[in-house]
């Protein structure tokens, strides 16, 4: 099979997934929901309660907004391939000419564009809450490429549960304690003011080093060596995931 052959499927079944998404918005606009909601609830709730030595609560806690809003996208991920695959499709395209991963990058392509849209629309609104950075354009595609590594890892954990799950929704039901991670670390407190049991585990699971990194690009502070933390934390789960979901999707195929 070659390269083009692989690009051209997964640029027709990409479409196809796409097109799904259209027919649907309200998939978009549910997965962003959920993170302006707990961002209106931090801000205007809990936020004159929390201390950060921020000059403003929104900039402190919109990293963790951001990882949370992909951790609920990615949900629907694993709902639309375990519907392929409960739908037959798998077993169609392989009786006919198609790279066979190529049905796997489509929805994970799909993913990557709805997330970016959510993410888009999250941002949005914390700029209408107050949120105000100084950084530069380079400080934004760094911010940029976290976010898409962040989120091409945790879609592949995805993939891995659309090829496993038995049922809808146990299909979905995996991201809530990808969602739930975050208040575990330091997006909405510093971890020195957790019991020191739950700060270790705070400060050593991988949310924390991306939160972190995002936070001081945005704050145009120097990043140091948080930023390879965090880009090592994606680049691990993503192989990792990946190298998994492919031997699941393998078996499932034969």
């Amino acid at each position: 099979m070659t390269t083009s052959h692989f690009i051209g499927d997964t640029t027709v079944l990409t479409g196809r997934s796409l097109r799904h998404i259209l027919r649907s918005p309200d998939t978009i606009v549910t997965t962003a929901v959920t993170p302006v909601a707990l961002m209106l609830l931090f801000v205007f709730v809990f936020g004159g309660a929390i201390d950060t030595g921020s000059s403003s609560y929104i900039d402190y806690m919109l990293p963790g907004i951001l990882l949370i809003t992909i951790a609920s996208g990615i949900a629907y991920t694993a709902y639309r391939l375990f519907l392929d695959l409960q739908g037959g499709i798998f077993e169609r395209f392989q009786s006919m000419p198609v790279a066979r991963s190529s049905s796997l990058w489509a929805h994970v392509l799909t993913s990557l564009v709805a997330n970016l849209v959510s993410l888009a629309i999250v941002v949005g609104v914390a700029l209408l809450l107050g949120f105000r950075t100084g950084t530069s354009v380079l400080g934004w595609l760094a911010v940029a490429g976290i976010l898409i590594l962040f989120t091409l890892a945790l879609t592949w954990i995805a993939v891995i549960a659309g090829l496993s799950a038995k049922t809808v929704d146990g299909a979905s039901a995996f991201s809530y304690p990808l969602i739930f991670l975050p208040f575990i670390s330091s997006a909405f407190v510093p971890t020195d003011t957790m019991p020191a049991p739950v700060a270790w585990f705070a400060e050593n699971q991988p949310v924390t080093p991306i939160v972190d990194a995002i936070r001081d690009i945005f704050a145009g502070q120097p990043v140091g060596a948080g930023i390879w933390v965090a880009i090592a934390w994606c680049l691990g789960i993503l192989i990792v995931a990946y190298l998994a979901a492919m031997a699941i999707y393998r078996r499932r195929i034969r």
